[in-house]
């Protein structure tokens, strides 16, 4: 088997993100021959065209870098007001832009969420994986990941206790292996 790197990105910068603990919780669960990589966005600046061919910030660069030099990508997104966070389109916008050197297009994506509330992430990995269409990426179509009452299926911890959901968050990421088609 040859081995497989993944860029994880938490669509939430709070430190205790339900979303981060769920790319956490696919690092420990995954294959041996897959690396998760979990990717900052919260050093990204403001997106602004203004310095996009004049002064494209470093962080944005090596965010940008690590998206290209993935196999895949893993996006672990909250919904906020039903749609997605602020943060996560910076980062989007950053890595897909000049529009000639779109990170984005050609990659592989498992979009993933969790939420406190019961029917989770629906509408944002709706509105995400439109963008992410849009951009020329491979959306991996099912299994549908929608973690709702995340409050009650993680520990103090940040790990999955809920058995049947890290079953199912094992079983996602070999059907996204396969999607990938790297093995």
């Amino acid at each position: 088997m040859s081995e497989i790197n993944l860029a994880g990105i938490a669509g939430s910068i709070r430190k205790y993100s339900f979303n981060k603990a769920l790319l956490h919780n696919a690092q420990n669960l995954s294959d041996d021959n897959v690396n998760i990589d979990i990717l900052k966005i919260d050093n990204l600046p403001f997106f602004n065209q203004d310095v996009e061919s004049s002064n494209f910030p470093e962080a944005a660069t090596e965010f940008k870098n690590r998206i290209k030099e993935a196999d895949g990508i893993i996006i672990s997104t909250p919904e906020y007001n039903r749609s997605i966070p602020g943060v996560l389109k910076n980062a989007i916008d950053w890595s897909s832009r000049p529009p000639t050197d779109n990170a984005w297009a050609g990659q592989r994506v498992l979009v993933l969420g969790a939420s406190i509330g019961p029917i989770s992430t629906a509408i944002a990995q709706s509105h995400l994986k439109h963008s992410l269409l849009y951009l020329d990426c491979l959306v991996m179509g099912q299994p549908e990941f929608y973690l709702g009452n995340a409050h009650d299926k993680f520990n103090d911890k940040g790990k999955l206790t809920d058995e049947q959901t890290r079953d199912f968050l094992k079983e996602t990421l070999h059907t996204f292996i396969d999607f990938i088609g790297k093995q």
